[in-house]
């Protein structure tokens, strides 16, 4: 018999197999980042098909093989629906996987940054948030998550509401960063600033962030 476990997580990317099936990169609250087998999701109709697309968030069932797990069930929370109507705002959401992705590891303690990229992609739904603005918080809070964040730059001038911005997003809960917006000239250091710590922080071209440039 199977050993079955239950998992808290969101779908990062999908990849076809064979036919009918599909792998997926699962980021877990229990077992950090790890890849399962849906056996014929991508047949029409199959209960697993709307379950295993990027973004789904909810508890899957595996059983665990001795190299693999394969997805039995799936209770899906969120799909994030509206980012499948946006073309901007899911390609933002496919990047700030990328990110996830890059950062976690089997079997590591994910909780923070897999809320912090829940927590991303409802800012991203949310019409009052810049999506830029989204992206600057993801990226500096990412870093912070990952035990990186270097404190605020001192090698150039920013304005006190930019330090304290980074301040914020740097050291508040992640539920707590999506709750401020901006001025121009403050986003735009933001930008500079969380620029300038990816290339440094993330030794990785993402494929997503250069659709991303084109788009914006």
């Amino acid at each position: 018999m199977p050993e079955f476990i239950c998992v808290t997580g969101m779908i990062l990317k999908q990849t076809p197999i064979g036919e009918y099936d599909r792998r997926i990169c699962l980021l877990t609250k229990e077992r950090g980042k790890i890849s399962a087998f849906a056996r014929g999701a991508r047949r029409p109709g199959n209960r697993l098909a709307a379950a295993t697309n990027p973004f789904s968030f909810g508890t899957f069932k595996l059983y665990e093989g001795r190299d693999s797990y394969t997805v039995s069930e799936a209770d899906i929370q969120n799909y994030f629906e509206e980012l499948m109507t946006d073309y901007e705002g899911a390609y933002y959401g496919i990047y700030f996987a990328e990110v996830a992705d890059y950062y976690a590891r089997e079997n590591n303690d994910e909780r923070e940054l897999l809320k912090l990229l829940y927590q991303s992609l409802r800012a991203l739904c949310a019409p009052a948030l810049p999506n830029p603005l989204v992206k600057c918080i993801f990226e500096l809070k990412a870093i912070a998550v990952n035990g990186e964040f270097p404190g605020i730059p001192t090698d150039r001038k920013l304005e006190e509401s930019t330090q304290y911005a980074i301040h914020y997003i740097a050291e508040s809960p992640v539920e707590k960063l999506y709750t401020f917006t901006v001025t121009d000239t403050v986003l735009v250091e933001l930008k500079q600033v969380a620029k300038e710590y990816r290339k440094r922080f993330m030794d990785r071209k993402f494929k997503s962030l250069e659709i991303l440039k084109t788009l914006c």
